[in-house]
Formats: structure tokens, sequence, C-alpha cells
């Protein structure tokens, strides 16, 4: 009986863990992979869609998913790419 509730509290804890799990890296390669591609921006947006993308990095850097992903989602729609 146990052995039965902690495997069940175990299996629970890592289920919330991978639904809890942020796609910050997911979206940062995206966006590697669409700047890779010479997209047609203008040489300010460009600079736009790099600086949006290091921030995001810097903010997935220091724990702030949410703000890291909102930052590299304005990257994304300027490059036009899917979220």
């Amino acid at each position: 009986m146990r052995r039965s509730l902690l495997f069940a509290g175990l299996c629970a804890m890592l289920l919330s863990t991978s639904a809890l799990a942020r796609h910050c890296p997911a979206d940062m390669k995206k966006i590697d992979e669409a700047l890779a591609k010479n997209p047609m921006l203008s040489a300010e947006q460009m600079v736009e869609v790099k600086k949006l993308r290091a921030e995001g990095e810097e903010l997935h850097k220091a724990g702030k998913h949410p703000e890291s992903e909102a930052t590299l989602a304005k990257a994304m729609k300027m490059l036009n790419i899917g979220m």
C-alpha cells in the first residue's frame, strides 16, 4: 500500500513538471532558423529581431520565463513564424 502511494505521488510529480515546461529554447531555435534563411526585413527590423532574441535568452537564463516567452513572441511575429 505504501509503495503504491509513493509510486502514484512520483508519477503525479513527473507529469506536473512536464506540464509546466516552458518553450523558450524552442522559440529561440525557431528564431535562429528563420534568421539563417535571410528573411526579408529592413536593417532596422533585423536589429530589433536580434535584440529581442538576445533579450529573450537573457530573461530565460534569469528564470523569467513568461517575460522571455513574451519577448521571443515579438521577434517571432516580426519574422512571421508560428508560435
